[in-house]
């Protein structure tokens, strides 16, 4: 079956055995902790860690002493009724930031969206959320979070799909008097209308079909603390008349329940769309806008704040080490190249990146080739020309591909306003013609040699200096 990738903790028998079949239909790798020992915890990573009930025999403290170090960051999913709740809100040492809370009867769906997102937050729980960046603009947003933090007005984040407008809602929630409490999170555009009712405020056994149990919403659960609504600009005109009495009146009821309950949350929206204009079109309410936008708070597009690449990319190798992943390193072409990309998908579309090029090159330096075409830029001319060439050299094309025009040693790159590391560059050049010559070669490195003109003596020393392909043939 492979490596094992969720560890379950859980006394109850018949539960752990639901747990682990649920885990399994999705895709994941359980294991019951009852046989935890035959992990070597040195080496193990865990994704995730489900804990649910303990006995009084003490099983379940022995796991967690047995784990030590090897659930360090591993995400933990907590049954709603288990003792450790409210045991791990005062020690979570052995654990990661990110909590998830697991309800019964199992619903695949909510299991899945828990283990892709971990919802909650431990009482006295302390994760390190910070806003990366030292930019203007960034320093402008954290400032904005102290200023508003101490406060229960409401916040409306403003910024476009990955900006991340979650992480600046934890930030406010953990430098306020109720970070104590539980942050819990919901994107109101990712749940079907119909539903969401319920998903807020929760409902009665019996209240429509498929409500086998009681169920709290995310209103209940988010007591005492922060309640985020993700992309509240999605959310039907019918919910948002509700949401407005909840917000007005700081009560509701239950589905199916006629029992008015009083709430004590704070509330942080998000969007990414232009509420006002959605007001114009009557598609949101003028009234639910001004209840939610007290503080609003624009995120920063990346293309704004490019100056934070580096940070952003440290921070980003940090939280992929936590993985098991090595991380990247970028040369000064690749970063400047990076420089030049729009990113559209923003932070979220830089760490997607980042992870994807640390599956490609562990511990190798990531240069401008190396690279997926769209964020190359017109740094790769000159290795496109260089292709060209090797091939007409080995006779392979007879065609030189576009442009075909003679071209001076002038017109081949133009200066970035802001400069370049030349000997940088450069290098990227050298292992870009490098990889072509062994490309059209087969790997031969004599052969290759010859085309470069060089010794091959010479192209070993540099395929070794720059880490390309240590075992080709001679």
């Amino acid at each position: 079956m492979g490596k094992f990738d969720v560890l379950v903790i859980e006394s109850d028998r018949r539960r752990a055995e639901s747990v682990v079949s649920a885990l399994e239909f999705l895709g994941y790798r359980p294991q019951h902790g009852a046989e935890c020992e035959s992990v070597d915890e040195t080496t193990h990573a865990w994704r995730a860690v489900y804990v649910g009930t303990v006995k009084d025999d003490g099983e379940a403290e022995r796991q967690f002493a047995h784990l030590g170090g090897a659930a360090a960051h591993a995400m933990v999913l907590l049954a709603a009724d288990s003792e450790w709740v409210s045991r791990l809100g005062s020690d979570a040492s052995p654990f990661g930031a990110r909590i998830g809370m697991v309800e019964f009867p199992l619903r695949y769906e909510q299991l899945s969206e828990t283990l892709r997102g971990g919802q909650f937050s431990l009482p006295g729980r302390r994760p390190e959320l910070r806003l990366v960046g030292s930019s203007g603009p960034m320093n402008r947003v954290n400032a904005l979070v102290r200023q508003v933090a101490p406060f229960d007005s409401s916040v409306l984040v403003l910024g476009e799909s990955g900006t991340g407008k979650e992480m600046v809602a934890r930030s406010i929630h953990e430098c306020s008097a109720r970070r104590d409490k539980p942050f819990v999170a919901i994107n109101c555009g990712a749940i079907p209308a119909e539903l969401l009712e319920s998903e807020l405020f929760g409902h009665e056994k019996g209240a429509f079909t498929g409500a086998i149990s009681t169920r709290k919403g995310r209103f209940e659960l988010a007591e005492g603390g922060t309640l985020f609504l993700d992309e509240i600009g999605d959310m039907s005109l019918p919910m948002q008349v509700k949401l407005l009495r909840v917000l007005q009146e700081r009560v509701f009821e239950r589905v199916g329940s006629n029992r008015t309950q009083r709430c004590d949350v704070r509330i942080i929206a998000a969007t990414h769309r232009n509420l006002e204009q959605a007001i114009a079109n009557g598609h949101f309410r003028e009234d639910l806008y001004y209840r939610l936008s007290v503080f609003p708070l624009e995120m920063p597009a990346l293309r704004e704040h490019l100056d934070d690449l580096s940070e952003l990319v440290a921070e980003f190798n940090q939280r992929l080490s936590r993985r098991g992943l090595a991380g990247v390193r970028f040369s000064a072409g690749a970063m400047h190249a990076m420089h030049g990309y729009a990113w559209p998908g923003n932070v979220r579309e830089l760490y997607n990146l980042v992870e994807r090029l640390s599956i490609l090159y562990p511990h190798a330096e990531v240069r401008v080739g190396d690279l997926p075409e769209k964020y190359r830029g017109q740094q790769v001319i000159e290795e496109v020309r260089g292709a060209a060439l090797l091939s007409l050299m080995t006779g392979q094309s007879s065609v030189m591909p576009e442009p075909m025009t003679v071209v001076s040693a002038d017109s081949l790159v133009m200066l970035p306003e802001g400069g370049l590391d030349l000997k940088d560059h450069l290098a990227d050049i050298e292992v870009g013609l490098i990889r072509q010559a062994l490309d059209v070669t087969g790997g031969v490195v004599a052969h290759a040699a010859k085309l470069l003109r060089m010794q091959r003596t010479t192209l070993v020393e540099k395929l070794r200096k720059y880490g390309l392909q240590p075992s080709l043939q001679a």
